[in-house]
């Protein structure tokens, strides 16, 4: 009970928690699924119990947190999160316990959660969130070639650079082969692994370099297709020592999630080379790794004002350029490179309109509209509603963010989409 009560102590700050839970199975929400919160290690005391609206989401909920600075000083040795676990439970699905919720000051974070419908002697699913690598040690990177050479015999090569709808994540270094393969969406995926390996609190375009070398890794390994052409069935691992850290069922968080979906079918060239950069990094701090961009490094960097392509360029080179891919699967129609808004009509409205009352069906707090074509008032209420069910800006117009996350989740509740 001390460290409990050192933690207590020490959580002078606030940060938010907000649940989304969905069925596995049909990506429909799940209303009225019960939430316990406790303090990890604590379980018995529950500190709040909430449950979910029709949308299958809790309230935004303010729970204790560290020091901001604990997340924002390296030389700082307290653990700058806050540790939680949930329960969850809803009739008719199988109950979860995620342990190690991580809250940080001053940022939302955000919990889905996706439950299995009940089947007969299912035990509870339970997870279990180990600590974030600025925090603990994890094996370093072990330095690759940037540029993979791509002409060996056999080789399969992608003609062209696509954002995969999903990759399949090994949950292992490469030759463990007891370790489970999971499918994940590219952005969750995104998101899960920047939540992993930087702090949410760092400023917004530290986060935008970090989110690019990390997209750019993850496409290069998409795009090398490098672990099938090894004779594996996954696109990447959890490894540190060979990719990035993700973990299941973690969580992410607010301004982490917006730059995601704001630059998503970004990533990272040089001149003359078709093929992402892998932009490999370390934390700089435990481990130093000359020519590769460190994160404490980049959050420095961000503080004194650099933006994302100017700290990039800091450590890989004035030859590093943002590019984007023009294929993004799984989408059935791209942004049509302007924001739709009051006064916008045709085709394209109309498909938005068309998906949003589809989207409606299984969230019913997003108004159903008339598919007419016509962006007028009742159509900008309901994307301000859907913005604001799915954590965007709540803005009513119809931007890149919001288009492909209304593609994104019109896909999912209607499963036109199948896995790839």
């Amino acid at each position: 009970m001390t460290s409990l009560r050192a933690m207590q102590n020490s959580a002078v700050d606030k940060g938010q928690l907000q649940i989304n839970v969905t069925s596995e199975i049909t990506a429909v929400p799940v209303t009225g699924a019960t939430i316990s919160i406790s303090y990890t290690g604590v379980p018995d005391s529950t500190l709040e119990q909430v449950s979910t609206d029709s949308s299958g989401q809790t309230d935004v909920l303010e729970l204790d947190a560290p020091p901001l600075e604990y997340s924002l000083n390296p030389t700082i040795e307290y653990q700058p999160y806050s540790e939680y676990t949930l329960e969850i439970s809803a009739p008719g699905f199988e109950p979860m316990s995620i342990a190690g919720t991580e809250i940080l000051p001053d940022v939302r974070a955000i919990q889905n959660v996706a439950l299995r419908p009940r089947v007969t002697g299912e035990l509870e699913q339970v997870y279990v969130i180990p600590a974030h690598t600025l925090y603990y040690e994890y094996p370093p990177k072990i330095a690759e070639e940037e540029i993979k050479p791509l002409n060996e015999t056999g080789e399969i090569v992608l003609s062209r650079v696509v954002v995969p709808e999903f990759i399949v994540v090994h949950d292992g270094s490469p030759r463990d082969t007891t370790a489970q393969n999971y499918y994940v969406k590219y952005k969750d995926y995104i998101k899960n692994v920047a939540s992993s390996e930087i702090y949410a609190t760092w400023p917004a375009d530290t986060i935008r370099a970090n989110v690019l070398a990390i997209m750019s890794f993850t496409l290069n390994r998409v795009y090398t297709e490098w672990y099938r052409n090894k004779g594996y069935d996954f696109t990447i691992t959890s490894s540190t020592a060979f990719d990035h850290k993700w973990i299941p069922e973690r969580n992410f968080y607010d301004t982490i999630s917006v730059i995601v979906d704001e630059l998503f079918a970004d990533y990272l060239s040089r001149p003359n080379v078709r093929q992402p950069i892998l932009t490999q990094y370390c934390d700089g701090r435990r481990v130093t790794c000359p020519n590769w961009m460190t994160q404490w490094g980049s959050k420095s960097l961000g503080d004194q004002g650099y933006t994302p392509i100017e700290i990039l360029r800091y450590y890989y080179g004035d030859d590093m350029y943002i590019n984007t891919a023009q294929e993004i699967s799984g989408v059935p129609s791209s942004w049509p490179g302007y924001i739709l808004d009051i006064g916008a009509s045709g085709d394209k409205v109309r498909q938005i309109q068309e998906q949003i009352n589809v989207i409606a069906g299984a969230y019913p707090a997003i108004p159903k509209i008339a598919a007419d074509g016509i962006y007028g008032p009742a159509t900008a209420a309901s994307v301000e509603k859907f913005q604001s069910v799915f954590g965007l800006p709540q803005t009513g117009t119809v931007d890149y963010k919001t288009w492909y996350k209304i593609s994104e989740i019109y896909v999912g509740v209607s499963r036109i989409a199948e896995l790839g």
